[in-house]
């Protein structure tokens, strides 16, 4: 679904690059503008577009390659227009920088498997939040007082939500990667320092805007910038991680907008307006699709344990590989629900393997993704793709959940929380009201997972107890690898 937010405020900039450059043609045949600056005109003006383009693209998934191409392409002529422009008189520090980056880049888009995507975009998100909040800084210093109110609103503006992402987004990172806990992190009187701290930051904005000679305020705006990262992303747990993930993308978009207006570049504007637009949006989708609030989600302490784990009153229910073959080759219909553990343990090629297999003996097969499994938006999409899965045996929570009633068998790889029922059924849940696949109605469930351990969400799934449920416990690649091994006999 695309967003009319910030396509309108893209138009809008498109429309005034496009108003410049053809006032460039203009005022060349009058010697006002050099053929440099000309050609940068047309160069942010064609990337605007490939940025509408590409982002367009990104809402289906059958047009997803084109448009990440597109927005490729834009950003390429962004740099290369940027790099013409006649305010550059020396590339030896460009050329270090696109040498050094070109040398990081290139390995991580090669070398870091697709179920590490969210690991990788939290690193990202920390590089593109430290480059903006390090321009504004040298903006700060080589323009100083002589810079008018706006353009220093903007200044300040960049390096606060610069230092916010980076921070954040290393924390981010640090959660994903199992670095730290993925449990919130919480102290007394954490929510109100965080909002004494923001507004210190609002009040340190106004103060350089009235007196922009005052430069230990701005160097103290970008450290305040870092500890709030911190403290902002610190308390919040793994399972609210996609909505994390859309927050820093929404920061980093802004404070790229805001060294666009410093700055004067429009494409920055544009792509900052794009990114932080589009980010907001997602993360509102997000929200929905677990049905909390962003006062919820960023000071609510989702992921902590909650006072009283439900005990395991019975006893589960296990089955090898052979036993869940069996039970598959009967199922004339089978519903795969993929989850984080997948992604962990890279079986998202088993996983197609065996859909192929159950679909060769006639059965057939279907996959129900969660908006929030996984730790980003998109999270299990990008993986199945990544596997080939066909789009059209691919399907959205609110397109699936009725047909598990109908459904022979479930087979449940590496979720736990997008599949509780305590979200539906019990209000003492720190998960309850959050939208959940009701694979329990299905009349097999087979639920594979390293262990009877609790979720992000720090507690039990009834799931695992019931009588219709079979656990296949083990690494989620070996057991779907083993299943349909046994299917083949």
């Amino acid at each position: 679904m695309m967003a009319p937010g910030p396509f309108v405020v893209a138009a809008q900039a498109a429309h005034e690059v496009a108003a410049q450059a053809a006032h460039g043609v203009a005022a060349q045949a009058d010697g006002e503008t050099t053929p440099r600056m000309l050609l940068y005109r047309v160069a942010l003006l064609v990337a605007s577009f490939l940025f509408l383009l590409g982002l367009r693209g990104l809402s289906r998934p059958e047009t997803a390659r084109r448009g990440l191409q597109y927005a490729a392409v834009g950003m390429l002529l962004g740099v290369l227009g940027t790099l013409v422009h006649e305010d550059i008189v020396s590339y030896h520090w460009i050329i270090l920088g696109l040498v050094v980056g070109t040398l990081i880049g290139i390995p991580m888009g090669l070398w870091i498997p697709m179920t590490k995507m969210p690991e990788r975009i939290a690193l990202s998100h920390a590089f593109g939040g430290l480059a903006v909040a390090l321009v504004g800084l040298a903006e700060y210093i080589t323009k100083g007082p002589e810079m008018g109110s706006f353009a220093m609103a903007a200044v300040t503006t960049e390096a606060l939500l610069g230092s916010i992402t980076f921070t954040g987004s290393l924390v981010a990172f640090g959660k994903l990667q199992g670095l730290l806990s993925g449990k919130p992190q919480t102290f007394v009187g954490q929510n109100t320092l965080n909002f004494v701290l923001i507004g210190a930051a609002l009040a340190g904005i106004v103060t350089i805007v009235i007196q922009p000679d005052l430069s230990p305020v701005m160097f103290g705006l970008a450290g305040l910038g870092l500890l709030l990262g911190v403290l902002l992303v610190m308390p919040i747990g793994g399972a609210d991680m996609p909505v994390v993930i859309c927050l820093l993308n929404a920061y980093a978009g802004l404070a790229a907008a805001a060294a666009g207006f410093a700055l004067d570049n429009e494409v920055l504007i544009i792509c900052g307006a794009l990114d932080g637009g589009s980010g907001i949006i997602l993360a509102l989708i997000m929200s929905k699709a677990m049905n909390r609030s962003f006062y919820n989600v960023l000071f609510g302490a989702f992921g902590s344990v909650s006072a009283t784990v439900p005990g395991k009153a019975a006893a589960v229910r296990e089955g090898a590989p052979e036993d869940a073959a069996e039970l598959l080759k009967l199922a004339g219909s089978v519903i795969i629900v993929p989850g984080y553990g997948m992604a962990v343990a890279q079986a998202q090629h088993a996983v197609r393997d065996l859909a192929n297999a159950m679909a060769a003996n006639g059965t057939r097969v279907r996959f129900a993704v969660h908006p929030v499994a996984g730790r980003m938006p998109g999270h299990m999409n990008v993986l199945l793709a990544e596997a080939n899965v066909p789009y059209d045996e691919v399907f959205e929570l609110e397109d699936i959940n009725s047909e598990f009633a109908q459904a022979d068998a479930v087979y449940v790889i590496g979720a736990n929380d997008v599949v509780n029922p305590a979200a539906e059924d019990d209000k003492t849940s720190p998960i309850y009201g959050m939208p959940v696949l009701q694979v329990w109605k299905s009349a097999t469930v087979l639920f594979n997972k390293r262990s009877l351990a609790s979720g992000y969400a720090g507690i039990d799934n009834p799931v695992f107890y019931r009588d219709n449920t079979v656990m296949v416990l083990g690494d989620a690649k070996k057991m779907t690898e083993d299943i349909g091994k046994a299917m083949a006999h």
